[in-house]
């Protein structure tokens, strides 16, 4: 048996861009997933704070540096440009390796860029 656990939390990114006309997808800032651990094509998971919306999906790099957050494809419809969201990211684990499980969390400013990384089920600090 495995249980899913969070692995990665963005706290608060800014969505950039929304572009219905282009295969569904999570254009993601490059240098912002390296940071972070995240991978190209990873499945993810998107909670619109502005309208509850919650959406999964899968990550494509986009330019690294640029802070960029776009939702592709009918997503798109999901969210608005300056929206807040949160990323969530996901592990298998067995139940073993659950029971010392810590998540990271990454605050991101309004540019997209981490102001601060914190490991385990802390409060985020407003």
């Amino acid at each position: 048996m495995q249980v899913c656990l969070l692995r990665v939390k963005l706290h608060n990114a800014r969505v950039t861009e929304a572009n219905l006309y282009y295969e569904g997808s999570l254009t993601l800032d490059e240098a912002l997933m390296e940071a972070c651990g995240l991978y190209p094509g990873e499945r993810v998971q998107v909670v619109n704070v502005n309208n509850g919306v919650r959406l999964e999906t899968y990550l494509i790099p986009g330019k690294a540096h640029s802070g960029i957050v776009c939702l592709n494809g009918p997503a798109a419809r999901l969210v608005h440009v300056n929206d807040v969201v949160h990323i969530l990211a996901y592990v298998w684990l067995t139940p073993e390796e659950a029971k010392d499980w810590q998540p990271i969390t990454y605050l991101l400013d309004a540019n997209n860029r981490i102001v601060r990384k914190w490991v385990g089920f802390q409060h985020v600090p407003r």
